[in-house]
C-alpha cells in the first residue's frame, strides 16, 4: 500500500474513531503538537522514520515521549504508538493534513487563499470573507497572501478553483484575445 494510500486510511478512520470515542478538534490539536515537537527537534524526527533502527526502539522511545506530552486522549495515544510499531512514522504530517480536511468538511468549513497585491485592511477581508461565505454557504477559512505581481484585485482559490479577479489576470487575458483576434 502506498503512504498516501495508507494515510487517507488513517485519517478516516481516526476521525471515525474521535467522533464517537473522543474530541475530534482535540485530537486534531494534539496531533498537531507532536508533529510541531518532531519538527523543532530534528535528531528526534530522524530517530523515529530511520528505517535502521529497530521497531522495538521506536515504539519504546514513544512510549518515552508520550508521557511528556501531558494528558493526551487515548485515541490519540493509540495512533502514535501504532505508527510506530507499523513503522508509519514518516506519514504522520500527511495524516494529521487529510484528517484536518475530513474535519474542516464534517464541520461545513471550505479553505480559501486569497492573494491580493497588497496587505487587506480587515474590514474588507471580513466583507470578502462574507461574500465567500455566501457564495459556497459554509463557513469559510480564510488564508491571505501577498504578491505584487497582481498590480491589484485578487485572486481566490477554494479547493481546485481559482476566480482571477487581478489586474495581472485581467492583462494576460486581454493579450491572449488580442493575439488570437490578430
Amino acid at each position: 500500500m502506498t503512504n498516501s494510500a495508507a494515510a487517507t486510511r488513517y485519517a478516516r478512520a481516526l476521525l471515525e474513531v474521535s467522533q464517537t470515542d473522543a474530541d475530534p478538534e482535540r485530537v486534531e490539536r494534539e496531533l498537531s503538537a507532536f508533529v510541531a515537537l518532531t519538527a523543532s527537534h530534528p535528531s528526534l524526527a530522524r530517530s523515529l522514520v530511520n528505517p535502521g533502527i529497530p521497531l522495538s526502539r521506536k515504539r519504546a522511545l514513544m512510549m518515552e515521549l508520550l508521557p511528556r506530552l501531558g494528558d493526551i486522549l487515548p485515541v490519540t495515544r493509540r495512533l502514535l504508538v501504532l505508527l510506530a510499531d507499523r513503522d508509519r512514522l514518516s506519514i504522520l504530517g500527511e495524516i494529521l493534513g487529510l484528517y484536518r480536511d475530513r474535519l474542516m468538511k464534517l464541520r461545513g468549513v471550505v479553505r480559501a487563499r486569497i492573494t491580493t497585491a497588497s496587505e487587506l485592511p480587515p474590514e474588507r477581508l471580513g466583507v470578502i470573507v462574507a461574500t465567500l461565505q455566501g457564495a459556497t454557504g459554509k463557513q469559510v477559512d480564510v488564508e491571505t497572501e501577498v504578491d505584487a505581481t497582481l498590480l491589484g484585485g485578487v485572486v481566490t482559490q477554494i479547493g481546485s478553483t481559482v476566480y482571477d479577479g487581478s489586474v495581472a489576470g485581467h492583462l494576460a487575458r486581454l493579450r491572449s484575445r488580442f493575439l488570437s483576434e490578430a
